[in-house]
């Protein structure tokens, strides 16, 4: 479980970094959308008043995992017992509340978002890591990315070789095995970064959706109720049709965002509109 939550902290610095420049620019909230939002207040059990317990549906996903003997590089950048890589529908204000997620607008937070999130969720079947993920208490794990530096290296192999295969969006797989592996576990995408195409469609991965703004929500919970796609206010087209299951998607807790980008690699919580 921590090797996982570092790789995708990893793998969530790479994305950010990726996107903060275009998706800024173009970072509209469509806070009119079914209207505004409500503020739920946590029991006093999750305050963040000396030691914390987290709530209760995230306490039992997190014990079903066994901890690994072996620590992973940079543990105490983590504090892997405090979170857990997707939010779920029934308890994502809560954990945004024990966190502090809740204070921050997209993508740090949940703040002014709390009803696009709620109605996303609404469409995805669960929210657990998959069942080969819990089946060892301690996995290897590897970030793919897209660059052309692994053309040509014959690395497939030694790529497959590991537990957990993180892949960043549309990097292809098909007519590349030689060079960057066959198996993903994980595939981290945004709207504009999702493949479309089902020549794609992966039965055995689970995508990750990183949330940069309310829009990205929307769309989420469009496509999979097959509704007609906006493309408006995405700085590229998005994806207009869903080749995976509803029950192969997640949603990145904004946590692991905030914590990297704005805790460690020290980005503003706002940006010039020039910027």
């Amino acid at each position: 479980m921590k090797r996982i939550l570092l790789f995708f902290i990893l793998a969530a610095a790479v994305m950010y970094g990726i996107l903060h420049g275009n998706l800024w620019r173009n970072n509209l909230y469509w806070i009119s959308f079914y209207g505004q939002t409500s503020s739920v207040r946590a029991p006093p059990s999750y305050e963040t008043s000396g030691v914390t317990q987290l709530p209760p549906t995230a306490v039992e996903r997190r014990n079903v995992l066994d901890t690994c003997l072996l620590k992973p590089a940079f543990e105490s950048l983590l504090g892997v017992d405090k979170i857990y890589p997707f939010l779920c529908t029934n308890d994502f204000i809560r954990v945004a509340e024990f966190h502090g997620s809740d204070k921050f607008e997209l993508p740090y937070g949940i703040k002014r978002a709390e009803q696009f999130f709620r109605l996303a969720l609404s469409r995805l079947q669960n929210c657990g890591l998959s069942n080969e993920d819990d089946s060892t208490a301690c996995r290897r794990c590897v970030v793919v990315g897209n660059g052309g530096v692994l053309r040509n290296k014959t690395l497939g192999e030694k790529i497959d070789s590991y537990d957990i295969i993180i892949r960043m969006n549309n990097g292809p797989v098909i007519g590349y095995e030689d060079d960057v592996g066959r198996r993903t576990t994980f595939r981290l995408s945004y709207p504009e970064s999702i493949f479309s195409d089902p020549i794609h469609y992966d039965p055995n991965t689970t995508v990750v959706l990183i949330v940069f703004k309310p829009r990205d929500l929307k769309w989420l919970w469009e496509i999979l109720g097959g509704q007609k796609v906006s493309a408006k206010g995405f700085w590229k087209k998005p994806a207009l049709n869903m080749i995976y299951k509803s029950s192969q998607i997640r949603i990145l807790d904004p946590t692991i965002t905030r914590k990297t980008a704005y805790e460690w690699l020290r980005f503003p919580t706002r940006f010039p509109k020039k910027e």
